[in-house]
């Protein structure tokens, strides 16, 4: 089945922030790799704040928290690249987390967002050019219920460069 264009574009109201979206994408990483629970199953990205949720037994604790900020926080000033590419879904060698991808969707050309060396994940939305563009991240409340944690999220604003 090959999702059309009135899709794909009403899909795009969930992206309109580049710079919260790619933060989306480090928040999964990171928490995946902190608490070994998988990406987010569902998010909810808007301007001001965005939401994600994982299959989880329990909230975060305060040293979670501060541990998903700091790494967060550290791949932001890192200034990582933010590139698109197309690898095969299978038999590329990359591990890769379909579980987001809408049923039936084609898996020998799939479009990935690669951000550095921390993350790789397919997706359809955009993204800023590098990490450096989101600002601080800061989790403003975190909570726990019928076993899903959902995380909420903010960027500080960008000021731009001195000149």
């Amino acid at each position: 089945m090959v999702r059309g264009l009135v899709e794909y574009l009403s899909d795009m109201k969930d992206y309109a922030d580049l710079r919260m979206h790619t933060a989306e994408h480090l928040l999964n990483r990171t928490v995946a790799s902190v608490l070994g629970c998988g990406r987010a199953f569902s998010s909810h990205i808007e301007h001001k704040k965005s939401k994600c949720d994982y299959h989880f037994g329990r909230d975060l604790t305060p040293e979670e928290r501060t541990e998903i900020e700091r790494r967060v926080n550290s791949a932001i000033k890192a200034d990582l690249p933010v590139r698109e590419e197309f690898i095969a879904g299978s038999g590329s060698g990359v591990e890769l987390d379909f579980g987001r991808l809408p049923e039936g969707a084609a898996l020998d050309k799939v479009r990935v967002i690669r951000i550095g060396d921390y993350d790789i994940c397919p997706c359809i939305g955009p993204h800023a050019g590098s990490t450096a563009e989101l600002g601080g991240f800061r989790i403003i409340s975190t909570g726990f219920a019928d076993g899903v944690l959902r995380i909420r999220f903010r960027l500080a604003a960008v000021l731009p460069p001195a000149g």
